[in-house]
């Protein structure tokens, strides 16, 4: 009875919004996300916070000064340390009935079919556009959809991707045969607009998870903070 009672008063706020059975689905879910850094940390927060039962985290990086100004994991006396670690510890702090596997490694061909088979839903949160295309050939190899988002300075970008989808081909092209950086590292990225790419990945997670809502399925939202412009551009 007293565990219910936590349970209830944790997740009032959610409710109106979502069912008591939709938050039971969300319980129950599991959802892996790849690459801790500005989305991939906030994504991991909110889904926390909303209820995702089980969180698969995934990054084999550490952290830099010059995450400081976006990446909510990111603290000045974790310089050096692992996300993966930190991640972990969040969750655990903000919601401790999440059960948390983390996975300090980094995610390629060799390894991320063995680390996100089972999961309900994964979360590209990648930097390159070269691991987008591994991580959708995997994620469709294990039948699982795929929560996208990307962005530079003030811009930014989220698609979802089913496993029947051709996904990133229909935005980049065909793969390239070398590693290609994201346009993040040209025109670096500021704290508000990860964060806002960050929350409508994080809608799109509930949307797929509940089956609820217009799904960004074989659409790609652009939206630029700038100009104030969102535009939703179907890719079929």
């Amino acid at each position: 009875m007293a565990e219910q009672f936590v349970k209830e008063d944790r997740y009032i706020r959610n409710f109106k919004t979502l069912s008591h059975d939709e938050q039971n689905i969300l319980e129950k879910a599991t959802v892996s996300i790849i690459g801790l850094g500005g989305l991939g940390g906030t994504v991991t927060e909110m889904l926390a916070r909303t209820g995702v039962g089980n969180l698969r985290l995934v990054d084999g990086d550490i952290f830099e000064t010059s995450n400081l100004n976006r990446q909510l994991l990111s603290e000045e006396h974790l310089i050096g340390s692992p996300k993966a670690d930190a991640a972990k510890k969040r969750v655990i702090a903000v919601n401790s009935s999440v059960h948390v596997d983390a996975h300090h490694k980094y995610a390629d061909e060799s390894n991320l079919f063995d680390i996100i088979k089972g999961s309900d839903l994964v979360v590209d949160c990648l930097d390159t556009i070269d691991s987008r295309f591994v991580l959708q050939k995997s994620a469709s190899k294990a039948g699982i959809p795929v929560v996208s988002g990307a962005i530079a300075g003030v811009s930014g970008q989220v698609t979802v991707i089913f496993p029947e989808d051709q996904g990133f081909e229909l935005i980049y092209g065909k793969k390239a045969i070398e590693q290609s950086r994201g346009v993040e590292t040209q025109t670096g990225n500021i704290s508000y607009c990860a964060l806002f790419i960050a929350a409508l990945q994080s809608s799109e997670c509930l949307k797929v998870l509940l089956n609820r809502g217009d799904i960004l399925r074989n659409k790609l939202l652009i939206a630029d903070l700038w100009s104030n412009s969102f535009e939703v551009m179907d890719l079929i």
